[in-house]
């Protein structure tokens, strides 16, 4: 799973997948229309989030000692800091700037378990720098590792996870856009019965994917680096739900390194009108995948899945009873939002 804040474990843990680039082995001819290539590569995901979000109660060294104007005002770790004297607050400079202009009071508005917080507070003047300070730590960035589930170049656009970056409550983080990096994985992490194991992977910052602009139920979308390199990825043409049948197919991702691998898989149940983006449920048969990983793992959503030369979908959850088992988007869908 991806992101700056753990996914709610319910039946079901949403999986943020991970492979690296693929041979030059063509599945099947293009559209014309719409060139697609075969995700399935590590993906480093930094989004800039449209709340700044309290981590941290800290003091400011001034001229009178230490003081701590945000722990006595009342602010807490977990408020997000919404308004201050009424200027909205987007991201973590902002308060910076707003503390220094010439208020004589401040009133800061945070949101604190769905409700709206007005808090009276002195800035503190920091000793080194003068300016006004909290002494809150905050962060208003998500970080973590995915998958990219498909390149459409001729749109210079990319696909990735299958299922939206999500809080603690489930609710989908509006983002503000983001960089997506290259990825290494380095360590795998079993799944199995009621605990899922993790892909865990390391950026590579000097290898851009894109920029990310989208965080939706169907995953993260962005615009194409303009020196992505697609030679050695597969050129792949779109199937639809409507062809899929029950039994074998494959999935692409990787559980070590930059190596990406093909894992035979079996379709199990078809489900086009799902509300909820399951529109299949699979099931690893690769014994090989399975003694690497126990099957699904967080860090393998937006593992594209193919049946018969054609991009049908991508890998999005796990049941958490059992590792071998999880649900899979439609590839339509995810096309269709970006």
């Amino acid at each position: 799973m991806l992101l700056r804040k753990n996914f709610v474990r319910t039946l079901l843990v949403f999986i943020a997948v991970i492979v690296c680039a693929l041979s030059t082995t063509t599945l099947s001819a293009a559209a014309e229309t719409q060139t697609l290539y075969l995700g399935g590569f590590p993906a480093g995901f930094t989004l800039n989030t449209t709340t700044v979000e309290v981590i941290g109660i800290c003091d400011v060294i001034t001229s009178d000692g230490m003081k701590s104007p945000a722990r006595d005002c009342g602010i807490k770790t977990g408020d997000v800091i919404d308004k201050i004297n009424g200027k909205e607050v987007n991201k973590a400079s902002d308060i910076n700037s707003i503390l220094a202009e010439s208020f004589k009071k401040y009133q800061i508005t945070v949101i604190r378990d769905g409700e709206l917080i007005n808090l009276d507070c002195q800035p503190a003047t920091e000793l080194n720098s003068g300016g006004k300070r909290l002494g809150v730590l905050v962060k208003d960035t998500v970080n973590g590792i995915g998958t990219v589930t498909y390149i459409d170049k001729s749109n210079k656009k990319f696909a990735s996870l299958g299922h939206p970056v999500a809080d603690l409550k489930g609710s989908l983080i509006n983002i503000n856009g983001g960089t997506v990096y290259g990825c290494v994985v380095y360590e795998v992490k079993r799944g199995i019965k009621g605990n899922p194991g993790e892909l865990r992977g390391a950026f590579e910052s000097n290898n851009i994917i894109g920029k990310a602009k989208l965080n939706c139920p169907c995953g993260i979308y962005g615009d194409l680096s303009d020196d992505f390199d697609t030679s050695k990825l597969i050129k792949v043409e779109k199937g639809s739900i409507n062809d899929v049948k029950i039994g074998k197919a494959c999935i692409y991702t990787t559980v070590q390194g930059n190596d990406t691998k093909k894992y035979d898989i079996s379709i199990v149940k078809v489900d086009k009108n799902n509300k909820d983006n399951r529109n299949f449920v699979i099931k690893i048969e690769d014994d090989e995948l399975i003694e690497k990983s126990g099957g699904i793992v967080q860090g393998m959503s937006g593992s594209p899945i193919v049946q018969n030369g054609k991009i049908i979908g991508a890998v999005t959850h796990v049941f958490i009873n059992d590792p071998t088992r999880g649900y899979g988007i439609d590839i339509d869908k995810m096309l269709s939002s970006y």
